[in-house]
């Protein structure tokens, strides 16, 4: 908080646009963290909550169930397709990853396999702020005063043409030791490791290797899903299937807080069993909260609207567009898109580091110009709500565009 900057009240917001209360108006270029997806204070998500708040705002998950989370389950499920079949809800997307390492940790445990208690992951990697989620993320500041709290996790790169091949034979050396639970891996992009981008046929290649040893995959989807690939779901893009998959951040549209953690029947029947000490013991107060499942319910419904498919077709485009005219500016050293999701690698001496002072300029930068960018240290990126128009889209490009001049000009 010593270093921080005074914060920005803000006191109303619509569409892409923030009002703040001295005046000044940005355009949230960033979804607000990655979970607006068709803007602030959409009508359709803000009547569908207000209607069941006049319903039911809460009821126990435990012993009981209601209309909210049923009809969200089998929505979700049915845009999943595949095998999956069974939601487990929750509040966030590091619970919902903690919820998937534990499915995967126990689902072994109670199959009498005991020495399978370890878990694969991608260098660089993030997925969350607990500690079964900083087990599996990169090893950082962030969660450094914790490393030694953490359990065991082998790490692998992410793979490309040059790398693939030996990633497999580490699986399966790996594997072969008879100690590996479950691979998790953020699918196509990883976010918060510098939006970090890799091809699904090398993902395949990978999740292919997993299943012939007998190893689970997680694909953890908290930022990747609900359309910002350009498909609904990054593992739209994958021949191999994950046995459990974590969702949040967009899955309300950006109006409650919401995780689910959904799995196939085989993860189901391990847990389906006499013996009551096979369940799975994690349980929240406000679980499948029916205000926040009223929101997904018609975030999903706008999700699958024609206007929306058209809206995240536009952005891509424009964004390709854009990625092509800055791939070998001066001043940037990689350009990286997937879908409505843009990357601009700053040249920076200093390297990648979220503590740089580049990371600093290049917010305020932004922010000076009325557009919300929140830099990864030296990686300035958009991933706009699904309604932002032309216009703001070229506010956003001009604030990216000219931000490598400004990197030259402080270096």
């Amino acid at each position: 908080m010593k270093t921080a900057d005074p914060p920005v009240l803000v006191e109303r917001a619509k569409d892409t646009l923030l009002y703040a209360a001295d005046g000044r108006v940005f355009i949230d270029a960033i979804s607000s963290w990655w979970v607006n997806l068709h803007g602030h204070a959409h009508p359709v998500i803000a009547e569908g909550i207000s209607r069941q708040a006049m319903e039911m705002e809460h009821v126990i998950f435990a012993g009981f169930t209601h209309r909210p989370a049923v009809k969200f389950a089998e929505l979700l499920t049915e845009m999943l397709g595949g095998d999956f079949s069974k939601v487990f809800f929750s509040d966030n997307g590091s619970t919902a990853v903690e919820v998937a390492v534990k499915m995967a940790l126990q689902y072994w445990y109670n199959q009498g396999e005991r020495k399978k208690t370890k878990l694969i992951a991608f260098e660089n990697a993030y997925h969350g702020d607990t500690f079964g989620a900083m087990s599996v993320g990169a090893k950082s500041a962030f969660n450094a005063p914790f490393h030694s709290h953490l359990f065991e996790v082998s790490t692998i790169p992410v793979p490309d043409e040059s790398n693939v091949g030996d990633i497999k034979i580490r699986i399966r050396n790996l594997a072969s030791e008879g100690t590996i639970a479950a691979f998790i891996f953020e699918p196509l992009v990883q976010g918060s490791g510098g939006m970090l981008m890799h091809r699904p046929e090398y993902l395949d290649q990978l999740m292919s290797a997993c299943s012939e040893e007998n190893i689970f995959c997680i694909a953890d989807e908290v930022m990747t899903g609900f359309g910002r690939t350009g498909k609904t779901f990054a593992i739209q893009y994958l021949r191999q299937q994950p046995d459990i998959i974590c969702l949040s951040k967009g899955i309300t549209g950006g109006f409650m807080p919401l995780g689910v953690t959904v799995s196939t029947e085989k993860i189901f029947d391990a847990f389906y069993d006499d013996d009551k000490t096979k369940a799975l013991f994690h349980g929240h107060s406000y679980t499948a909260n029916p205000l926040a499942c009223a929101a997904a319910i018609a975030n999903l419904h706008l999700l699958n609207g024609t206007e929306c498919a058209e809206q995240i077709a536009r952005i891509q485009k424009r964004h390709q567009i854009f990625a092509a005219e800055m791939q070998g500016m001066d001043g940037i050293n990689d350009v990286r898109q997937t879908g409505t999701i843009l990357a601009l690698e700053m040249n920076n001496p200093g390297g990648y580091s979220y503590f740089s002072s580049v990371r600093d300029h290049l917010y305020r930068f932004a922010l000076e110009r009325g557009v919300l960018l929140r830099p990864l240290g030296n990686v300035l990126y958009t991933m706009p709500p699904y309604c932002i128009t032309d216009t703001e889209l070229d506010r956003v490009y001009d604030v990216m565009r000219n931000a490598a001049g400004e990197i030259k000009r402080i270096a």
